[in-house]
């Protein structure tokens, strides 16, 4: 195989979210000829810096063409076919593409032209962007798996997607979790600003996501209802993000006399949510789908007990009694069995948190990158 340091490789994402950094600036330092294309850039993470070449092309739109406010809906991304006038003058060797959408359709259909490898990255397995019951989407992705020369993807469920739907070769798909937190792009407020923020009745329950029926949250406010109930009145939910569910839910907290027990902080910098992280006990996502949820593995990271809901990929790192629990997305009664636990039992807060922190020692940047590695010299030696 061609020389790691001169190997050209290429990454086509949507949109290059904080959690796919870490790992692909780990993954530049072992192929330093690496690019990411990109049709939306928030910027670097910090501690990211400057590790990674990002060339932005053309616009990133997604066109609604069926909502379901409590899935992903049914859309349509829309990517710049520029993408190809980028390829021509980067001349990758091996191109990485984010899940079935355009310009993973691209690559592929100029690969027999360019020769160059395709590596569909899956993120993970969920209702809304499997498409199981559309015959025609099934068949389009499994000619991509058949054109592809490996798959990776964070999740088994993916794994299991990829093999048992589309029928790709269970020798060239590849599970490792990609899409993973770096402590250090998690600092937090100064310790000035932090001082600032609200003090809390503990233990303190945290959410963090887009405020939108997806997410759950109503799940988790009316299993604080079924605390308040049971006569638990001691404890804090507190809710970093926002959206337009917002207004709904926080009527929802006043009909149900939970203004004392919820505390919304509204939408914080990314590299700010650390200190919500550190102040809060358990981290709570209580998603109705999500492919994966990188912020539980955010929690995990920085030591927090987990509940987390079967509808996030990321419930797969959850050890039930070990670091957290699990639950149905649909159970608000289970879940506040799962809250008591920690109300009742208030040392489990830190014996769980240290867990989810060892759990989280085999899932670093350094060796997401490793496999990434593995996976591109593999294909390069067929």
């Amino acid at each position: 195989m061609q020389n790691s340091d001169s190997l050209r490789i290429a990454w086509l994402l949507p949109v290059a979210w904080f959690y796919w950094q870490p790992a692909l600036s780990e993954y530049a330092r072992l192929f330093p000829n690496t690019t990411v294309f990109t049709g939306l850039f928030p910027g670097f993470a910090k501690g990211i810096e400057g590790t990674l070449k990002v060339e932005v092309v053309g616009k990133f739109r997604v066109v609604e063409i069926n909502r379901d406010e409590g899935s992903y809906g049914n859309n349509f991304t829309y990517l710049s076919s520029g993408i190809i006038i980028h390829l021509l003058r980067c001349k990758p060797q091996v191109i990485f593409a984010s899940s079935f959408g355009v310009w993973t359709i691209l690559a592929l259909l100029l690969k027999p032209l360019f020769r160059w490898r395709v590596i569909i990255a899956y993120e993970g397995s969920s209702p809304g962007v499997d498409y199981r019951n559309s015959a025609s989407r099934l068949f389009i992705r499994r000619l991509m798996v058949g054109m592809a020369d490996a798959c990776i993807t964070n999740s088994r469920a993916g794994s299991d997607y990829l093999i048992r739907i589309l029928n790709a070769d269970k020798d060239r798909v590849f599970v490792q979790p990609y899409e993973i937190p770096d402590e250090r792009t998690l600092p937090g407020i100064t310790e000035g600003k932090a001082a600032e923020l609200v003090e809390l009745q503990h233990p303190v329950f945290l959410f963090v996501g887009h405020v939108i029926p997806r997410k759950g949250l109503s799940i988790l406010l009316k299993a604080c209802v079924a605390l308040q109930t049971r006569g638990y009145e001691r404890f804090t939910l507190q809710v970093v993000g926002d959206g337009a569910q917002q207004p709904e839910l926080a009527a929802f907290c006043q009909a149900h006399h939970l203004i004392d027990r919820v505390q919304w902080a509204g939408r914080v910098a990314y590299d700010q949510i650390g200190t919500y992280f550190d102040r809060a006990d358990v981290f709570v996502l209580p998603t109705l789908e999500d492919t994966w949820g990188v912020v539980t593995l955010e929690a995990m990271l920085l030591g927090k007990p987990i509940l987390c809901s079967t509808g996030a990929g990321t419930a797969e790192l959850v050890v039930p009694g070990e670091n957290g629990y699990v639950f149905a997305p649909d159970d608000p009664d289970k879940l506040a069995d799962l809250m008591q636990k920690f109300l009742d039992d208030p040392s489990l807060i830190t014996a769980m948190g240290d867990r989810s922190k060892q759990i989280m020692d085999r899932y670093t940047p350094v060796a997401a990158a490793q496999c990434l590695a593995d996976v591109t010299k593999l294909v390069m030696t067929d």
